[in-house]
């Protein structure tokens, strides 16, 4: 019990982020959205802690580790892929934790988010279904190349599908990397 207050005193940053995780992922599974009141406030209070930390070399490293995170599932946000939220929530693990933490935390979320959707799918019983869809879907992102048109396209098909919560596998994922990293003790 001392080890693991001790962790949180020493690690209280990778905690904070943890909540704040663990909050969108519960909104997330319940309404499907991960809210701005929630996400604008996480991100700009990452920029503030690291600017009074470290002063404007803090803020460099947030803003810095804000871009990659909000890079990183933005192109899927641009055609449809993802929701704004779950851009947000990524760029406001990198305004805490920087770059590198957010590179291997994204890495360990697709990975779990791509096991998640394995089991959605196979849980639905409908493999040609998702298949026959993934394959258009492919063959939209080649041939429209419009992000706009591409974002357009999902918005109409959204209704139609099973929708994976993004907020979870990134919560998952995320938190299993902090806790394989020993960065939570």
């Amino acid at each position: 019990m001392e080890m693991l207050l001790q962790g949180i005193t020493e690690n209280w940053t990778v905690w904070f982020v943890t909540v704040v995780l663990i909050v969108a992922a519960v909104i997330d599974g319940a309404i499907l959205k991960v809210p701005n009141w929630l996400t604008f406030p996480f991100i700009m209070c990452g920029w503030i802690h690291w600017t009074l930390q470290d002063g404007v070399s803090g803020l460099g490293w947030s803003l810095l580790g804000t871009f990659v995170g909000m890079m990183l599932l933005l192109v899927l946000r641009n055609v449809g892929g993802m929701g704004g939220g779950d851009v947000k929530l990524l760029a406001g693990v990198g305004a805490w934790l920087g770059t590198i933490v957010t590179l291997y935390a994204f890495a360990a979320t697709a990975i779990v988010g791509g096991i998640m959707a394995v089991f959605m799918i196979w849980k639905s019983g409908n493999w040609t279904k998702h298949y026959a869809m993934g394959m258009q879907i492919l063959e939209e992102w080649k041939t429209v190349r419009n992000p706009s048109k591409l974002s357009k396209i999902a918005r109409e098909r959204k209704p139609t599908m099973y929708l994976l919560p993004y907020g979870i596998p990134m919560a998952i994922g995320s938190i299993a990397y902090f806790a394989y990293a020993g960065m939570l003790v």
